[in-house]
């Protein structure tokens, strides 16, 4: 890719696996262009009209990357319906946009082996009784994380993790003939903008009518107008979370 060259990512329509995801991407990509090739740009089209984090975003790249990014949203100009491949070019919103390199994120569903399992529905993810995330299709199977229907819950890893706890205890609650307790779930989501700027959401979700809904004014977004020290910590949280829940997980 030249200097002055162009990266482009597709982001994905909702429902997909780390809503922040392609966003973290564009940080990373502008972090490393902007010491290799700084005259080149990232044009991120999206299919939605808003994404998660927004605005802390936004000012981070404002802040350290300068119009490196450009973010085209919508059916109007960031909703892409023609790829060629050969040539690096898309079409977005009736107009052709061309790129240097082009990371197209696709629309996303739930995994091979659940829709071969026949746990899927005709969204594409798998339906669950969201207090024990039992299958609502196939008995005694039980599904958590990104392929799971969760609610107002993110498809993230903190969530993932939060839901396998829960499934445990409602499955060891059936084993026993106790009733199943009520879950109160969590989820934390860090992003590293740069590697001394952190920006999180926390989010407390509980079960209502059935469904998993998040508990207003129980989570929250970092500061819009932190100070340089604020963003530092929490990119040394981010760190010490991806330590301590890969701890959790996997010892």
């Amino acid at each position: 890719m030249p200097d002055g060259g162009v990266f482009c990512i597709v982001a994905p329509p909702n429902p997909y696996r780390g809503a922040t995801g392609p966003y973290e991407r564009a940080s990373l990509v502008a972090h490393y262009l902007l010491r290799s090739k700084p005259k080149a740009k990232i044009l991120i089209l999206d299919a939605k009209d808003k994404f998660a984090k927004q605005g802390l975003f936004m000012s981070a790249w404002k802040d350290r990357y300068g119009d490196m990014i450009e973010w085209v949203s919508g059916p109007g100009g960031g909703l892409v319906d023609t790829v060629h491949a050969k040539g690096k070019r898309l079409m977005a919103g009736g107009a052709e946009i061309k790129g240097d390199v082009i990371n197209l994120i696709p629309p996303q569903k739930a995994g091979a082996i659940a829709e071969r399992a026949g746990l899927v529905d005709d969204s594409g993810w798998c339906p669950v009784d969201q207090r024990t995330f039992e299958s609502t299709i196939h008995k005694n199977v039980y599904v958590i994380g990104d392929a799971c229907i969760a609610g107002a819950m993110p498809k993230t890893g903190y969530a993932a993790n939060c839901q396998g706890k829960v499934c445990a205890a409602a499955i060891v609650a059936a084993l026993n003939g106790e009733s199943v307790p009520e879950p109160v779930l969590l989820s934390t989501g860090y992003s590293i903008v740069a590697p001394d700027y952190g920006i999180s959401v926390a989010g407390v979700y509980q079960l209502r009518d059935g469904k998993i809904v998040e508990v207003p004014g129980a989570g929250g977004l970092s500061p819009p107008d932190a100070d340089a020290r604020t963003r530092a910590i929490e990119a040394h949280f981010a760190r010490s979370w991806l330590t301590n829940i890969s701890s959790d997980m996997f010892t």
